[in-house]
C-alpha cells in the first residue's frame, strides 16, 4: 500500500524542520546536514540491510540515483539492525559490502534505528508524517523539494516499481522552491 501525503495536516507540519538534521556518513567521520546538502532536492529516503531477502534493491536504488542525480533527486541510506539482526556488522563492514556487491556510490550514513523508542528524529518525523513507521528493511519515503513527505511505500514496492517511479517523476516535475 503506498501513501500519498495532502498538502497539509501532518506532513506540512514536519515540513521545516525534518531535514534540518546532521547524519554522519557511514564508516566516516564527517556529519551532514541534510537540509544544507539536500534541501532542495527531491529524496528517496531508505532504511537498509546488508542480509535480507530485499537488500538487492540496493541495485535498484543505485540505478535511480545514476539516473536522477542530474534532475535533483538522491537516494539517502540509513542502515538499520532493527528487523530480525539483518545489518548486523560494523559501518565498514556495510561500507565494503555495498560498495562492492551493489557498487551503491548514493550517500549512506551512520547506522540507525528507524522504529521503536530509540528511533532517529528523522524517523520519528518520517513516521509522524504519514502514520506509517518502517515495518521491515527498505521502506521507503519520498519527500518533495521543499521538504513534505509526500508518500511511502513498503519494502516490497521495487525501485522500478511503476508507482514509486511516478511518484518521484511527479516531484521532479515540480518547481523548485525559492531558498
Amino acid at each position: 500500500m503506498v501513501f500519498m501525503a495532502s498538502l497539509g495536516g501532518a506532513a506540512s507540519a514536519v515540513a521545516g524542520p525534518l531535514l534540518d538534521r546532521d547524519y554522519r556518513l557511514l564508516a566516516g567521520n564527517s556529519e551532514v546536514n541534510l537540509n544544507r546538502t539536500y534541501g532542495g532536492k527531491v529524496l528517496l529516503i531508505v532504511n537498509t540491510a546488508s542480509k535480507c531477502g530485499f537488500t538487492p534493491q540496493y541495485e535498484g536504488l543505485e540505478a535511480l540515483q545514476q539516473e536522477l542525480s542530474g534532475q535533483g533527486f538522491a537516494v539517502l541510506g540509513f542502515p538499520s539492525n532493527d528487523f530480525k539482526g539483518q545489518e548486523p556488522g560494523t559501518e565498514a563492514q556495510i561500507q565494503e559490502f555495498c560498495t562492492l556487491t551493489y557498487g551503491v556510490k548514493f550517500p549512506m550514513f551512520q547506522k540507525v534505528h528507524v522504529v521503536g523508542p530509540e528511533a532517529t528524529p528523522l524517523y520519528r518525523d518520517l513516521t509522524r508524517a504519514t502514520g506509517v513507521a518502517p515495518g521491515w528493511n527498505f521502506h521507503k519515503y519520498l519527500v518533495s523539494r521543499d521538504g513534505r513527505v509526500v508518500a511511502q511505500f513498503p519494502s516490497k514496492v521495487r525501485p522500478d516499481d511503476p508507482a514509486l517511479r511516478a511518484a518521484i517523476e511527479r516531484e521532479l516535475a515540480a518547481p523548485v522552491p525559492r531558498r
